[in-house]
């Protein structure tokens, strides 16, 4: 650094002061910008991080694409998909939750109404669990739950963490009754409403 005194037109003059060469100056200027660009990648790689952790491990929108799950849910509708409670706690009876269909391709809504080890018996258009009739207050009273195919009645298991789901709107659902229990790891987590 140098110091020098300037005269700036006639009798004024300035006290002394740093003056940075030139070459000294786009230094840190290079520094200062290198600094700026380092911590905006490191504010979007944090951002990116928490956005991957949040949407895949926490919690994430869904939205309902059919009539399923009419009246509880309804078709268009977006709703938040918890996908940590199950990390702490195991998917029982009434909860509404997005499976990985059993074909592979797309995600389905429904509602478990059996858990591991429950025998699901469908009989003259009601629910029976474990042999009692399933109080089902979240359908419209009335709603038959038919067994599907050439046969009347039907009877399900279900096996180690396995569950029994049905989607509310009965008469429009490909479900449980269809492809059987769904395995534990198929349940991707519960529909917060």
């Amino acid at each position: 650094m140098i110091d020098a005194q300037l005269t700036i037109g006639e009798g004024e003059t300035l006290a002394p002061t740093a003056l940075v060469p030139a070459p000294a100056k786009r230094t840190l200027w290079l520094r200062s910008l290198i600094r700026q660009v380092v911590q905006c990648i490191l504010v979007i790689g944090l951002a990116i991080g928490s956005y991957f952790l949040i949407s895949h491990y926490l919690v994430t929108s869904v939205k309902v694409v059919g009539t399923s799950m009419v009246p509880t849910l309804h078709d268009s509708d977006y709703y938040l998909l918890n996908r940590w409670v199950y990390r702490f706690k195991q998917p029982k009876r009434g909860d509404v939750v997005v499976i990985r269909d059993i074909s592979g391709d797309c995600f389905a809504v429904k509602r478990i109404v059996a858990t591991t080890g429950d025998s699901i018996y469908l009989k003259g258009g009601a629910v029976y669990v474990n042999g009692r009739k399933l109080a089902e207050p979240y359908l419209p009273a009335g709603t038959p739950t038919f067994a599907v195919g050439p046969e009347k009645e039907q009877l399900y298991l279900c096996g180690r963490d396995q569950y029994f789901v049905l989607g509310d709107n009965r008469m429009n659902s490909i479900d449980s009754r269809y492809y059987g229990a769904v395995s534990r790891p198929n349940i991707l987590g519960m529909v917060v409403r």
